[in-house]
Formats: C-alpha cells, structure tokens, sequence
C-alpha cells in the first residue's frame, strides 16, 4: 500500500485513492488559487459522483513562464485556505513524483494507485488548447475527462481540434454520474454558472503574490 507524507498528500485522501475511490484531479499551477477552483471542485464532486477532488499543484506549468510563478511553498499554502471542502484535498505530488506533464502524473498516480478510478477535470478554457499538451491524446485515452464551462470560452472550447478529435467519445451530460467507471475516451461538457475569478487576472491586479 502505497504511503505518502502528509505535506505532500494528506492522509485521508491517501485513504481514498487506497480504497479504489473515484477521484477528481485538478491540476495546474495555482499561481493563485482561487474561487474558480474550488467552484469547478465542487460542481465536480456533485455531477460526476465522486468521492474526492484532489488539487494537483505543478511546481512549473511547461506552457507558462517561470517567471510569473510563485515559490510553490506559497502556492500551495493559499490552495489549502481555499480548499475549505473536506472533500477537496490540496497535493504537490507532482514534486514526489518528479514530473511536469500531465500525461506523466497520470501514469504515475495510475501506476501507484491501481484501485483508484481517476477523472481528469479541467475548465472549458484549457479544453480550447488543450492539442498543446504533450501527449494530449494518450491522456484522452488513459482518464476520463469532465470539462467544466468557463465564462467566454465554449465556443471556442468546443470548436477547438482536441474537441473535435474527441467528438465521438463526448457523452450527454446526463451520463455525467457514471463518467469515473466509463472506459476512456470519455469524456462530458458540463455548463454551469461558474464562478469568473482568474489566476491572470488576480496577479494582473497586484493581488498576487
């Protein structure tokens, strides 16, 4: 059974991934975290069924400038104000594990925690450009994947290549509760009203660090 630091992944998530749960994986670089995490988490938690969502904070997004980015120290302390939900748990096991994509965390976490029954979840503004991430493909094909309606961006979220490679294994909305046991490619476009905050934003104001 695998073991983990409580820094790096508390224990009672530990728990869950060990006992085969179904497990939300926001990941990024929380440069800061905001509102708009924790409301993607927990429409995540109540449409897909699941028993946890852990936040996945990179030490360096591989598509963003290092310069911009936080000491993760603090990153991953303003993440853990913010994950006020018992359900949500604040983790920087890509440090642990050593890797920068996320096809690599993926495997990782797959290789380590077979039980476990993992969804990949992301607003619909990564889905515009998510053909840019290394191996884009092969992650469709390992998790299933909930992507989460964002203010300005369904459009061209759905309108953008990845989108439209995945077309035919895109599930109706009503599917949403059984998407952590389907067989990937899967994956759901779930529109919400959510909430507008941005990391960008928050930084472009001086409110951060």
């Amino acid at each position: 059974m695998a073991r983990f630091d409580p820094e790096i992944l508390p224990p009672r998530a530990l728990a869950q991934l060990n006992a085969g749960g179904r497990i939300g994986l926001l990941g990024g670089s929380f440069n800061p975290a905001h509102e708009a995490h924790r409301h993607i988490s927990l429409i995540a938690l109540r449409r897909l069924n699941l028993d946890a969502v852990l936040w996945v904070v990179s030490p360096q997004n591989p598509l963003k400038s290092a310069q911009d980015a936080a000491p993760i120290a603090a990153r991953l302390e303003r993440a853990r104000e913010l994950a006020t939900d018992p359900r949500i748990f604040v983790t920087s096991l890509e440090q642990t594990f050593g890797t920068h994509y996320t096809i690599d965390t993926i495997e990782a976490l797959q290789r380590t925690f077979s039980k476990a029954r993992f969804v990949w979840l992301m607003g619909s503004d990564n889905l515009a450009q998510f053909h840019r991430w290394r191996r884009w493909k092969t992650i469709a094909q390992r998790v299933p994947i909930a992507v989460i309606a964002r203010l300005d961006f369904t459009t061209a979220a759905l309108a953008s290549p990845a989108a439209r490679f995945l077309q035919a294994s895109r599930l109706d909305p009503a599917s949403a509760p059984d998407l952590a046991g389907r067989t990937p490619p899967a994956w759901v476009f779930l529109e919400e009203r959510l909430d507008p905050a941005s990391s960008t934003a928050i930084r472009a104001r001086g409110l951060w660090p």
